[in-house]
Parts: structure tokens; C-alpha cells; sequence
């Protein structure tokens, strides 16, 4: 694997990653870094739930293909032209 020399994003509302190697549309491994603010609620035991979560910054620092392993060959592409008969979970 090599790294990758596009700019990594998440996909917005109307796009999602495919795989041009082997055209995987639904199975990614994501890495990325966020920073956030978070409220904690402690009950009287000691256990917590975060009962708020403010996203200050995100970063997607790698995605490859669960399917094939590359992660040269992710791109962005329109939700709605993806060709779904294509991707590999579809059998």
C-alpha cells in the first residue's frame, strides 16, 4: 500500500467512496483524528455517559478498501450515478 496523495475527506450528502480497484462501495477501514468537547455525566457508582459531544475538528488521515486492501485507489463519487451492480458485497 502506498500513501495517499489526494485530499482525504469525508464524503458529503450526496457522494460516496469507491474502491477503482476492485469497486467496493460499502466496506472502507477509516482512520482519522478528532477533537472534541464532551459532557460527562457521572452517576453516584462512578460510571459516566457522555451526554453531549461537540466536534471541534476532524481529519480523515487514511481510508483503504476492506475488500482489496488498496488505499491508492479510493475516490469520491456521486451517490446517486455509483454503479451499485458493480461492488462486490452486491453478490
Amino acid at each position: 500500500m502506498t500513501d495517499q496523495s489526494t485530499d482525504l475527506r469525508l464524503p458529503t450528502e450526496g457522494e460516496r467512496w469507491r474502491c477503482a480497484g476492485c469497486g467496493n462501495l460499502t466496506r472502507f477501514d477509516v482512520t482519522r483524528t478528532r477533537r472534541t468537547t464532551e459532557y460527562w455525566h457521572f452517576d453516584l457508582s462512578g460510571d459516566h455517559q457522555v451526554e453531549e459531544e461537540t466536534v471541534r475538528s476532524e481529519a480523515v488521515e487514511a481510508v483503504s478498501c476492506r475488500w482489496c486492501g488498496r488505499d491508492d485507489a479510493i475516490e469520491l463519487v456521486d451517490r446517486a450515478s455509483a454503479d451499485t451492480a458493480a461492488d462486490p458485497a452486491a453478490d
